[in-house]
């Protein structure tokens, strides 16, 4: 089973505008649409795709989530939006209301702090709730961006919220793999294999080497779908050389697991992503 851990998806009257304001170098190999998402996952021989709203503004949490949770669980698994400005009480009532079984956090689109304490508040309400988040960790555009996306400001959030299942984005560090391998890498998070504009960019051996470290079994594939093209990650995923069984677990056993999916393709366990179930 090949699970994709970290795929944007938009309505489509906005998923090109979006994706125009994407960052310099990280033009997208897709159009940001689910219908295309579905024809990349048909492509490239992928079961399951964890798909991310990201309420840039507190305005847009409701009908991000709305989006989020309203795709179809037989191949989308729903990763919604949190937002700092808006009550704990708000956020988590809009993630039950709608299904969704896991939160997606951007310190750089959000603009929000890993060592805010709106935000460790927050943290706190979705670890007691079994929520895992997924977060950006890295380099952004600007010396405040960096240091909200900083591999030890997220290590720090870590640290002050242990029982959070996080799933670090772009092996813990994206441009920043020295902190990364110094606050994340051999921590209690997993980390995410995305590197844009692709896997192949970074130095394999070194990949090789912090799967090593960090354990197979607390790594998960991600595609960063559109900007990527999914079918050439799997294949410099399987170019690292590991082992069958940390091969399997990297490609989707472990993202199942955490997620308490079925071992069957396409058969989500319904007490995990029925949008029905409290």
């Amino acid at each position: 089973m090949i699970i994709d851990a970290h795929c944007h998806v938009w309505p489509d009257a906005i998923a090109a505008r979006v994706l125009a304001g994407r960052p310099a170098g990280l033009a997208a190999r897709h159009d940001g649409t689910v219908a295309g998402l579905l024809r990349t996952l048909d492509g490239a021989g992928i079961d399951m795709a964890v798909c991310l709203g990201v309420a840039a503004e507190a305005r847009a949490l409701a009908r991000t989530n709305e989006f989020i949770g309203a795709l179809d669980r037989q191949r989308f698994i729903p990763f919604g939006t949190v937002h700092p400005e808006v009550s704990v009480e708000t956020n988590l009532a809009s993630l039950q209301t709608n299904g969704i079984v896991g939160v997606k956090l951007h310190p750089l689109f959000q603009q929000l702090s890993f060592r805010d304490p709106r935000v460790v508040e927050l943290m706190c309400a979705l670890a007691e709730a079994g929520l895992p988040v997924l977060a950006h960790a890295g380099a952004g555009g600007s010396d405040a961006d960096n240091e909200r996306g900083a591999p030890e400001a997220l290590r720090s959030l870590l640290d002050r919220v242990p029982s959070l299942r996080l799933i670090a984005c772009h092996f813990g560090g994206y441009h920043r793999l020295t902190e990364a391998r110094q606050s994340i890498i051999g921590s209690t998070a997993f980390i995410e294999t995305s590197w844009p504009p692709e896997l192949s960019g970074l130095d394999l051996a070194e990949a090789r080497a912090m799967i090593g470290r960090h354990g197979a079994r607390r790594v998960v594939f991600g595609s960063d779908w559109p900007m990527t093209d999914p079918a050439a990650e799997i294949a410099a995923v399987r170019a690292l050389g590991l082992e069958p069984a940390d091969e399997a677990a990297v490609l989707g056993g472990t993202i199942a697991e955490l997620l308490s999916l079925n071992a069957a393709p396409g058969l989500p366990t319904p007490a995990v992503l029925d949008r029905n179930t409290p």
